[in-house]
């Protein structure tokens, strides 16, 4: 097969920007390989349709695939186009994934964990964050993928260190807001708008700031009156009224970046695109068994860290920093190098 050839793609994306990010990742590596041709396939299933009942279909003698698309995901087989893969991100996408990949005979990869008694043979290959799956034939653990390219950003190649002895000039901000184990009190909202201000005026340090869509209006708003000050903050992108896929702009120009830990994509991210992070957290957090396990796994590599809000001071936040080893390579690339290995009929 030439690699000058097309790679067709069936990409299966549920509604979750956190998921399909990730397999959109995964297709950006692909991309470093051989030029690739993307069909997106919205994924929604019915909600009458039991995710048990689904499983089970899976392994029996009636499995029909043509069948299973229809009646659970309203997805026309006969409108499938002829494809020499199939990737998916999320739990909502594993039988649709398996059900085209066995209709059309071609190879398959999934990013996420996968559902209770659903077996890895399922798939040619299971994109993992988690290090329990080391050693397995089917898994592959690396961070998780982001079509972000921090040479592209034009991130440095080789990424300083910070703490006391190198302070860094400008730093991003990226503000969550409440999800999952993670609530946010006005008292941790005023801590971390203090601290920023605290930084700026220790260190002489400008902020780059983006809200998301889970910020509250009056946090944004007192972000936006902050702005005022451009000694404090450099540039503030409110999600409000810019929407999403502005992160790139603040990792371009961003020494080091700050981010509450209720959002694991925009942490990634910022570790994808070769900048250290660290995740900050009011009081009351907590993780879900895999989240925490993902966070073990950056922190591990010494990609990350953690500090509660509560405990932000400069002195404090630079001791931490200095402890972040940032990734070094370009993690589009390795991934790329990954792919070609484990599934090489493809290239």
């Amino acid at each position: 097969m030439s690699d000058t050839t097309p790679l067709r793609v069936i990409f299966l994306a549920d509604t979750r920007p956190g998921h399909y990010h990730i397999a959109q990742g995964v297709i950006a590596a692909l991309a470093r390989l051989r030029p690739v041709d993307v069909t997106r396939i919205e994924v929604k299933r019915k909600w009458i349709v039991p995710t048990r009942w689904l499983r089970a279909r899976i392994n029996a003698d009636s499995f029909y695939p043509p069948r299973m698309l229809r009646m659970a995901y309203r997805i026309d087989a006969d409108t499938l186009p002829e494809a020499d893969l199939v990737v998916s991100a999320g739990g909502e996408t594993h039988m649709p994934n398996i059900c085209v990949t066995r209709l059309l005979e071609v190879p398959n990869i999934f990013c996420g964990s996968l559902l209770r008694g659903l077996e890895p043979d399922n798939f040619s290959l299971i994109i993992s964050s988690y290090e329990r799956d080391e050693g397995s034939d089917k898994h592959l653990v690396v961070l998780k993928p982001s079509s972000i390219d921090p040479d592209e950003l034009g991130r440095p190649a080789t990424v300083s260190r910070y703490g006391l002895e190198n302070l860094p000039k400008t730093l991003g901000l990226l503000v969550g807001g409440q999800a999952g184990g993670f609530r946010y009190r006005d008292s941790d909202w005023a801590a971390l708008l203090a601290f920023v201000a605290a930084v700026s005026k220790a260190w002489g340090t400008r902020w780059l700031i983006s809200t998301s869509r889970r910020t509250p209006d009056s946090v944004a708003d007192k972000i936006a009156e902050m702005a005022r000050d451009e000694s404090v903050v450099e540039k503030f992108v409110d999600f409000r009224t810019a929407g999403p896929g502005t992160l790139p702009q603040i990792f371009a120009k961003s020494d080091a970046i700050v981010c509450t830990e209720d959002s694991s994509s925009m942490i990634s991210e910022a570790v994808s695109a070769r900048l250290p992070v660290i995740g900050v957290s009011p009081r009351a957090a907590r993780f879900t068994e895999d989240e925490q396990l993902y966070r073990d796994f950056l922190m591990g590599k010494g990609w990350s860290r953690t500090i509660p809000i509560a405990e932000l001071t400069p002195d404090h936040f630079a001791e931490v920093l200095s402890t972040i080893e940032p990734l070094q390579e370009n993690p589009l690339d390795a991934l790329a190098q990954k792919l070609k290995v484990r599934l090489p009929q493809l290239f």
